[in-house]
């Protein structure tokens, strides 16, 4: 970094990913400050910069190994590298400048006097995380997974039991099936559909409600699925649709002779596209040989799914708002909740990595077969079929509250 650079950086001020620090903080002061931008996107620490932007300079000796050897090493847990410089100004002072990227590891905890803390950035500050944002970073560093978590109120007679059994029985081929209330338990518990609570009360748990869950949102809120059609190009208050789907994710099949299945109850996910197919399709006044509207798909009907399919695999059961899909008269945007879990970037979803949020319910879906076996449907699916059929790319935008995937209509 050179002295221009350093000065465009501090006439910016402190923001969520800039710290200014003068050169005589304690070792658990900075360690603060690098846990909670570590915990964010990472950042930079200016070392020799007062609050107000005045370059005070670096006095301390030997700063560089106090800063590895001392901060990092012994304050913050688990071990980040950073990248240390200084910048020696005109008048002879110097700024260190210590910068490291987001962590991969999260969360990230300041370890003094016995405890350990988690802080997060605010803005141009640092603070404890409070329990929710805790379980958020958690569930990021791939440690928690939410969909574990237990839902209160819930029983083993909130789950329909018929397609617990047809799961087991068809799709999975289990040849040994519970066959009293005991063992029911004992076999869900194990699954992970169903989990003790703090006062040893049997309840279900987020992946059991949201796959099996009779009535998922009586007990979870945001295990459901708002449809919104709009007339127009934005977001307007009349609307052609609004609606919150709701109901177990799976849909119940039966097998014939053959090995041939047969869909008998939609779950949540053919019934999204049910109500959402008169929308995104049009009706040519031209009839087919067999004397039928021939139907034009205005978006790929399998891009479409398999949206829809890693939003509930992926997204952030904290959250406590619904999976939202949105169409409006160009294209149709679909919102998934929370972060991309770990160091996932919208790059590498691209290029083809896997990181999944939820892994119990991505391998149930699996074995019904709504997840294909490599887990890269979006490079696999939906951008050659959005390149093929509507010869565009989908648009994916990544936030600290949800990804957001926009298709496009075919022109």
């Amino acid at each position: 970094m050179n002295k221009l650079e350093l000065f465009e950086i501090i006439a910016n001020g402190e923001n969520s990913g800039v710290e200014f620090k003068r050169d005589d903080i304690r070792p658990e002061q900075l360690g603060k400050e690098v846990v909670a931008l570590a915990n964010h996107q990472g950042g930079m620490i200016l070392i020799g910069v007062e609050d107000d932007g005045t370059i005070s300079g670096v006095n301390r000796k030997d700063l560089e190994s106090w800063i590895i050897d001392t901060v990092f090493a012994r304050y913050v847990h688990p071990m980040i590298l950073p990248f240390y410089e200084t910048v020696l100004m005109d008048d002879g002072k110097r700024v260190a400048v210590i910068s490291f990227p987001q962590g991969t590891s999260k969360p990230y905890v300041l370890r003094h006097n016995g405890r350990e803390e988690i802080y997060i950035r605010a803005g141009s500050t640092s603070r404890l995380a409070t329990r929710e944002q805790q379980a958020r970073l958690f569930a990021t560093g791939g440690i928690l997974h939410p969909e574990l978590l237990p839902v209160p109120g819930t029983t083993l007679m909130s789950l329909d039991h018929v397609r617990i059994r047809e799961y087991l029985s068809t799709i999975i081929r289990d040849p040994d099936i519970p066959d009293n209330e005991d063992a029911w338990v004992r076999r869900l518990l194990g699954f992970g559909l169903l989990t003790r609570a703090t006062d040893e009360r049997i309840v279900c748990t987020i992946a059991g409600l949201v796959l099996f869950g009779i009535s998922p949102r009586k007990y979870l809120p945001q295990a459901g699925l708002r449809v919104i059609v709009y007339e127009t190009e934005d977001k307007t208050y009349h609307t052609l649709l609004d609606t919150v789907l709701d109901g177990p994710l799976t849909g119940r099949f039966v097998t014939d002779y053959d090995g041939a299945r047969t869909l008998v109850d939609s779950g949540l996910i053919e019934r999204f596209s049910d109500i959402i197919s008169p929308y995104i399709t049009l009706e040519q006044p031209v009839l087919s040989d067999g004397f039928q509207r021939v139907k034009t798909w205005l978006y790929p009907r399998d891009a479409i799914r398999e949206i829809i399919i890693n939003a509930f695999c992926h997204r952030d059961w904290t959250r406590t708002v619904d999976i939202e899909v949105s169409r409006y008269i160009d294209r149709i945007e679909f919102i998934s909740p929370g972060s991309l879990p770990n160091s996932m970037t919208v790059e590498k979803m691209i290029a083809g990595q896997r990181s999944p949020r939820n892994p119990l319910i991505v391998e149930i879906l699996r074995d019904y077969g709504y997840v294909e076996s490599r887990g890269m449907g979006v490079r696999t699916k939906i951008i050659p079929l959005m390149r093929s059929e509507n010869q565009t790319d989908p648009i994916f935008d990544a936030t600290e509250d949800y990804l957001r995937t926009v298709l496009p209509r075919k022109r």
